[in-house]
Parts: C-alpha cells; sequence; structure tokens
C-alpha cells in the first residue's frame, strides 16, 4: 500500500491565492483522493449539502432575522459554512462530471439575456419602491 502524503499545500495559508472555480474543482479533487479515500455517494453528498444550506440559514435567521442566537450558535461563522457549502457543490460537481466555470458562465449569459432589463422595470426594486395604502388594497 502507497503511503498518503499529508496535503499540506491547501491547508498552508502561505500558499492560498485567489483561484479559478477550475483550480477549486481541482484541489477539492485531489483533497478528496488524498485525504478523503473518495467521494461520498451523490445521494449522501446531496444530504450534506442540505445540512450545510441549514446551518447557513440558521446564521442568516439569527444574525439577520428576528431569532436569538443560542450559545451553541455563538462560535459559527457565515464565511465558514458558506465555504462549506461551495466544498459540498464542488464535490457535486466533481463526480457528475460539470465544469462549474463553464455552468456558471452560461447561467451568467442566460441572465444576462432573460433578465437585461427585467429587473431594473421591477417597481419593487425602484429607490423608492410604491407603498400601498390600505384604500389602495380595495
Amino acid at each position: 500500500m502507497t503511503a498518503r502524503l499529508p496535503f499540506v499545500w491547501i491547508l498552508n495559508p502561505y500558499n492560498m491565492k485567489d483561484i479559478s472555480i477550475r483550480e477549486a474543482q481541482a484541489q477539492v479533487d485531489e483533497w478528496i483522493r488524498r485525504v478523503g479515500v473518495r467521494y461520498f455517494s451523490e445521494l449522501t453528498n446531496m444530504a450534506i449539502l442540505t445540512e450545510e444550506v441549514g446551518e447557513v440559514a440558521r446564521i442568516i435567521s439569527r444574525t439577520y432575522g428576528d431569532q436569538s442566537f443560542k450559545k451553541s450558535d455563538l462560535d459559527k461563522d457565515l464565511g465558514e459554512e458558506l465555504a462549506d457549502v461551495l466544498f459540498v457543490t464542488i464535490c457535486l460537481a466533481n463526480q457528475t462530471g460539470i465544469n462549474l466555470e463553464e455552468a456558471f458562465r452560461k447561467g451568467m449569459e442566460k441572465r444576462n439575456t432573460r433578465d437585461a432589463t427585467r429587473h431594473l422595470e421591477n417597481k419593487k426594486l425602484s429607490p423608492n419602491p410604491p407603498t400601498l395604502s390600505p384604500e389602495s388594497d380595495q
């Protein structure tokens, strides 16, 4: 059996730089192969993704919503939880053969075409949205 080398360069802050989505996909794949042994099944990763999104929702609802923090939530970091969502999303993309850079580019092209004026014309999004008075509902 071949000894696995520790995957230090991804964890070493001195080697971190801004990376492309393609590079992130390659780093996640390398980490999975060296440290994680293999990808979890797509179904398991979907469940993990749902769990991670729930953790993001918990922080958002307590930070920006009406819920108060529990003592067990105080050490949670939104950035770390969003990074967990990104990691599992990349895992799913890798194991299903999706190039996220290409998928993102296509998605932005679609939004730029389909929504070119849609949001600009949405009165609800204007700087001074109209207010509804009780009389206007009648």
